[in-house]
């Protein structure tokens, strides 16, 4: 699931959709909607650092998972495609 203006930008309506051949994994996801969305590409990332920007947030089945290894695998949930992998547009401000 990605954020509002993402999906805007990408002309994407409801949940995306993404195959991942190998281990399931941040960077396994993040890889496949920018092979798929190529026009997403340094939106959700950093492109030379391939870090994930700073007002991002990754959640897997309820869990904050943003500060973990891009390499770590997801839950069997998120791989089975029982529950979404969420990308969250953080809110800053006061």
């Amino acid at each position: 699931m990605l954020p509002q203006h993402l999906r805007n930008l990408a002309g994407l309506s409801g949940a995306v959709q993404v195959e991942i051949k190998g281990p399931a994994t941040q960077r396994a996801v993040i890889d496949a909607i920018e092979a798929s969305y190529p026009v997403l590409t340094g939106t959700i990332r950093d492109r030379a650092t391939q870090k994930r920007r700073a007002l991002v947030r990754f959640f897997a089945c309820g869990e904050d998972v943003s500060n973990e290894s891009p390499d770590a695998p997801l839950p069997e949930a998120i791989r089975a495609g029982k529950e979404p992998f969420l990308i969250i547009g953080a809110i800053a401000g006061g």
